[in-house]
């Protein structure tokens, strides 16, 4: 019987079962390529954003950081001091202060500074939380307050990285690189790490604060602007259909495989991955920030449209209301849609003077839309798997700041000793103030929270050994939590 009469009597089952076979192979085909894992194609590298297996069952699948740079002044925001008004305008005892370094404060003639902040509890669990962040306190039974947070860095650009990065020099990755190296993108048409920054005086770090380092570039964070066009150069110029895009992307990926068949670098596979999905967010990205379809009451409580209160200067810039509430909505969004990590990034809280004013205008700019952002999360039943962090590089001294050439005394100096940070939803225990300091906010005495522990922690949450996590570069292993002991705090895990 020839092939072709042999097609003409097949039956119906036969024919079915053969296809469903084929077209079968042919999507198993077209998923290895697309994560560069077919065997007879060894030319094309492996997806370096492909989905990746957690060390255990991960409690977190997403995380939104808000960084609000320069240090957040503790002791008026979350940890209750009565001390500081019983003791405003006196010296501190040289037991307390010991050999403190200061950025600019003269420790011989610094006396106590006070403070006019109201604290109240809040919640069934009773969390006492400062006048200035009315909203965020409706939702005290959500978060883990950290109040014996601690640092080895006074100074900001190291502070800072040892926030972000854990280690205080340039170079090394960041959390978010780190947590999207090990476990990949969930989403095909967005970053799996996006970046949000508000205008303000700036970080002194830069882009450092959320780099890849040495890790392969596509676990860098992804910077998107304010505005309709989010990412720089992602636009096709006047004339390029897509069509004619999408065959540069195949064509510049071609060479770009052969260059790797010969090299091997898997930077080249970095290169590779980015193409692609730079292409496919030229569709994606705009409608994320696209904010038209929610609804007027969600607008309403993220305040997109609020308006900004007046205020002659602020160390944080002015204009930034509306900014920090659409990036706060807009990380909802992409958590929604995929994004693994999400970085909200304000500059600045540096209070060294005008701390009354400049604080409370930020607080009221970023109090109406996290809490926004907490609630949403909960009802769309997207808190109990996305982390939500609030921290900074330090804190604030007890002390008030007496810089030379300042008349008068109204800010705080830097202080890495002792301060807070707070953690919501994604496997954390809610309800709860973890840690203590001494009277005068100075010293931990209490469950120290290193900033390594901090970090080994959050990899916990998203079922990742910091042990365990690390990366060959220059012949060693590193690792988010160095080389010095590290511990995951269980006492802030559900």
């Amino acid at each position: 019987m020839s092939p072709f009469e042999q097609h003409l009597t097949q039956t119906r089952r036969d024919f079915l079962a053969t296809s469903s076979c084929g077209l079968g192979t042919l999507a198993l085909a077209s998923l290895l390529k697309q994560d560069g894992l077919l065997a007879d194609d060894a030319s094309i590298p492996a997806n370096p954003l492909s989905t990746r297996l957690s060390h255990f069952a991960p409690k977190a699948e997403r995380c939104i950081f808000i960084f609000l740079e320069g240090g957040p002044s503790q002791m008026d925001l979350f940890d209750p001091k009565p001390l500081l008004n019983k003791y405003d305008g006196q010296p501190l005892p040289d037991s307390i202060v010991g050999d403190a370094k200061f950025a600019f404060l003269q420790k011989d003639s610094a006396t106590v500074m006070g403070t006019k902040r109201v604290f109240k509890k809040h919640g069934q669990c009773g969390m006492e939380i400062s006048d200035l962040l009315p909203q965020i306190a409706t939702c005290a039974d959500d978060i883990a307050l950290v109040r014996s947070m601690h640092t080895t860095q006074f100074n900001h650009l190291p502070g800072q990285l040892m926030l972000n990065c854990g280690e205080s020099r340039l170079g090394r990755p960041s959390v978010g690189s780190w947590v999207t190296y090990g476990l990949g993108n969930l989403s095909q048409e967005l970053p799996s790490y996006v970046v949000m920054v508000s205008k303000g005086r700036g970080l002194p770090g830069g882009s450092s604060t959320w780099s890849s380092g040495f890790l392969p570039s596509s676990y860098s964070g992804v910077m998107f602007r304010n505005g309709a066009s989010p990412v720089l150069n992602l636009n096709n110029p006047d004339g390029i259909t897509p069509d004619m895009q999408s065959a540069s992307i195949r064509a510049l990926n071609d060479l770009n495989r052969l260059q790797h068949k010969h090299i091997g670098d898997p930077e080249i596979a970095a290169r590779i991955n980015s193409y692609e999905l730079a292409f496919r967010m030229q569709s994606s990205a705009p409608e994320l920030v696209d904010l038209s379809g929610e609804s007027q009451a969600t607008l309403d409580a993220y305040g997109v449209n609020r308006i900004e209160p007046p205020i002659k200067s602020n160390l944080g810039g002015i204009g930034n209301y509306q900014t920090f509430s659409r990036q706060c909505l807009n990380a909802r969004r992409m958590v929604e849609r995929g994004v693994r990590f999400v970085n909200i990034i304000h500059a600045s809280w540096d209070h060294h003077s005008a701390l009354d004013p400049q604080l409370a205008h930020n607080c009221q700019m970023v109090d109406q839309p996290i809490a926004a952002l907490l609630k949403d999360l909960k009802q769309r039943g997207l808190l109990d798997t996305t982390l939500v962090v609030w921290g900074s590089e330090f804190g604030r001294t007890a002390l008030g700041e007496n810089r030379k050439g300042f008349k008068k005394v109204t800010g705080r100096d830097h202080h890495p000793n002792a301060f807070s940070l707070w953690m919501a939803g994604g496997g954390i225990k809610g309800g709860q103030v973890y840690g203590e300091t001494d009277d005068f906010a100075w010293h931990v005495a209490r469950d120290p929270v290193s900033m390594h522990d901090f970090h080994a922690t959050i990899l916990h949450l998203f079922g990742l050994d910091h042990n365990k996590l690390s990366y060959r570069f220059q012949g060693l292993d590193f690792r988010l939590t160095g080389v010095n002991p590290a511990k995951v705090v269980k006492g802030l895990i559900a």
